[in-house]
């Protein structure tokens, strides 16, 4: 066999976010693009702000010694500076550049993370549901991941966790604002989460560390504010990228950031440096290092996000559906009228809709709308997502 049994076996759960995409490509081909409703992949379709246009050409055109050329694995000191500083103002913590390591987007830094961390047999802990990605990034370094439900508005629920804790926990990971739900844990959901991961690190002798994904982190609604995870646990390590903030996914720029007061701290981020070269990331795209320095504290207009969730939100409810409406991020988490949810979403399909049914996140009975796409494509959608929840009546 010429592909590696492990991948050929993985093929077979691959992507159905990747495989709905690829699906709409030719449905726009046949019907047009304008008639195919395509809410399957969460490619930001707002430009990135003026500020950061100014500064890439303002950096292209300045005279920087080595502009293109290799920097530090960890990243340049400046931005990871600015990166600091930034996050000292909005968690009132103290880190330096030193508790910064910049990556190529946040699923570089879970994967710089999991392969510095976890040794074969060690357990993480997963809220369900979650992006999709999560579980293959965890087998990469052999890890098991353990599954754990949610409050039935998404919450985090510590009962379940507590429940899955024992000797060979290693991670809980944690993403908010959420994908696929867009639930925003709110500070004392994190800090309950908070207060039973030092009791049992305590009662295990050992340290777990609280991984949160946060690329969304800015993106939040109704005047909420993610509390953020960095100042409630020391041994805490966020994952971030500007692909939502600043609209630019494939421009592959995150960065890893830990509590100063982490254990074993310098060993840890010897580690995140050591790991992403040896994965082959050398370090994370230069340009965009130089950019972001000078771009801390801006971010995309969200309220733009927010005019497309209540579009979308007050049109599905208008036709029956039932969901929480999202805090932040910008996927919208439905109940499917019928229990196959796989189903539902061919029955959208034949609509032109495209969604990704809840099981490719682990929340079987759902589907998952990204609604990062023009007004014109929510609005004409929604004749369509009335018709098949008739039907299914």
């Amino acid at each position: 066999m010429a592909v590696a049994r492990k991948i050929k076996a993985s093929l077979t759960k691959s992507s159905m976010i990747r495989r709905m995409f690829e699906e709409g490509i030719i449905l726009k081909k046949k019907h047009g693009a304008d008639k195919v409703y395509d809410f399957s992949l969460g490619n930001p379709n707002i430009e990135p702000p003026e500020e950061f246009k100014k500064e890439l050409i303002n950096i292209l055109e300045e005279i920087i010694p080595l502009k293109h050329g290799y920097t530090p694995n960890a990243g340049l000191v400046e931005t990871r500076e600015a990166i600091a500083d930034k996050i000292n103002k909005v968690q009132g913590m103290k880190l330096s550049a030193d508790n910064v390591i910049m990556s190529c987007g946040a699923a570089g830094a879970l994967n710089v993370i999991f392969k510095s961390l976890l040794d074969p047999g060690d357990e993480v802990i997963l809220p369900v549901p979650y992006f999709v990605e999560y579980p293959f990034y965890i087998d990469n370094y052999r890890g098991i991941v353990k599954f754990v439900k949610t409050n039935e508005d998404f919450s985090l629920n510590i009962e379940s966790i507590e429940e899955a804790i024992n000797e060979n926990t290693k991670v809980v990971l944690i993403n908010t604002p959420n994908n696929p739900t867009g639930k925003v844990y709110c500070e004392k959901n994190i800090a309950d989460l908070a207060g039973l991961l030092n009791r049992r690190s305590s009662e295990l002798f050992k340290s777990i560390y609280l991984v949160a994904d946060e690329p969304y982190n800015e993106i939040v609604y109704d005047n909420l504010v993610d509390p953020g995870i960095l100042k409630s646990y020391k041994n805490a390590i966020s994952a971030c990228s500007y692909s939502k903030t600043l609209s630019l996914p494939g421009e592959r720029i995150g960065y890893i950031a830990f509590n100063p007061e982490t254990d074993h701290g310098a060993d840890l981020q010897n580690a995140f440096v050591m790991c992403t070269r040896i994965l082959g990331y050398v370090h994370a795209p230069v340009l965009m290092q130089r950019v972001i320095a000078r771009l801390q504290g801006v971010k995309i207009n969200v309220s733009v996000y927010q005019k497309k969730r209540d579009l979308l939100c007050d049109g599905l409810a208008k036709a029956g559906y039932e969901f929480q409406k999202p805090e932040g991020a910008f996927y919208l988490f439905v109940k499917s009228p019928i229990a196959d949810d796989v189903e539902y979403a061919k029955i959208l399909l034949k609509k032109n809709i495209l969604v990704v049914p809840g099981n490719s996140f682990g929340g079987p009975g759902y589907f998952r709308i990204a609604f990062c796409v023009d007004d014109a494509t929510i609005i004409n959608s929604l004749p369509g997502f009335a018709e098949a929840i008739k039907e299914c009546r």
